[in-house]
């Protein structure tokens, strides 16, 4: 099969290829929006853990395994006659003009927090252009819940809908611990409706996030990573005594975990 040298066209041509019936691939073919849509997630989250982990090399192919998925979902829609890469290309490089005035035009912005101004009152006004004008729309529903609480309060905020100071949103947190609290305690707890007050102790607690300029996500990561750091220096330090985890007291495993607390802040 001859294919084009250039990368572009060259990688557009593959997936063609993979989805041609007959003589494509019999995996490539089966797939759809909704069954690729996974992993297009999951190579965004392989890009974000290589950029984390400052590896260059791995950036280089997640960059391409994200790309794939946007050649993929093209050809889809290609073949439905619906879009095609180019379009997609093109629809990005337009709204790239068109929110950069101070770049391809004349207007002057001369500080980032200007053009996020700037930016934010663009696509306020592209929203407002659309059949669902609310300030929460476009806000995906597919997003880490813990990245779309964060999207709508800020969403909300630009209307006026949030608190000035931070002080009520530590109120706002004890108020729904309270809640869970009462919840967890009647004694006959619904498990409906703890996971409803759980998801606004959740809830108020990315608000808190939001306030002190913190990527909720971000903080969470970093602190799943200094878990996991501590509780391999837990099982490293049973395994020393010739122990399964399994097999060691709370109490002996808490003093290894203060271990690796003290280790990590020596």
């Amino acid at each position: 099969m001859d294919l084009p040298s250039e990368p572009i066209p060259r990688l557009l041509a593959v997936m063609k290829a993979l989805r041609t019936p007959v003589t494509g691939c019999p995996w490539d073919l089966e797939q759809t929006f909704q069954t690729i849509a996974p992993y297009t997630l999951e190579e965004a989250y392989e890009v974000a853990d290589a950029i984390q982990n400052d590896d260059m090399p791995a950036l280089r192919e997640e960059l391409g395994d994200l790309l794939l998925q946007v050649v993929y979902h093209s050809q889809i829609a290609t073949e439905r006659d619906a879009f095609t890469f180019d379009e997609v290309a093109a629809a990005i490089a337009a709204k790239m003009i068109d929110r950069h005035p101070h770049v391809f035009g004349s207007a002057e912005i001369a500080t980032a927090e200007a053009q996020t101004a700037h930016w934010e009152s663009r696509k306020a006004a592209e929203r407002a252009a659309k059949p669902d004008s609310s300030a929460l729309a476009g806000v995906a529903r597919a997003l880490p819940a813990l990245i779309r609480a964060e999207k709508l309060q800020k969403r909300a905020a630009r209307v006026g809908f949030d608190w000035p100071e931070i002080g009520p949103v530590f109120a706002k947190i004890a108020e729904e611990l309270a809640e869970l609290r009462h919840e967890i305690d009647a004694g006959t707890a619904n498990p409906v409706r703890v996971q409803d007050e759980l998801g606004d102790v959740l809830f108020a607690v990315a608000n808190l996030a939001r306030h002190c300029k913190i990527d909720p996500e971000a903080a969470l990561r970093a602190t799943n990573d200094k878990f996991e750091r501590r509780f391999r220096h837990v099982e490293r330090r049973i395994a020393e005594t010739g122990h399964e985890p399994g097999e060691a007291s709370l109490d002996q495993m808490d003093r290894y975990w203060e271990e690796a607390k003290k280790a990590e802040r020596g």
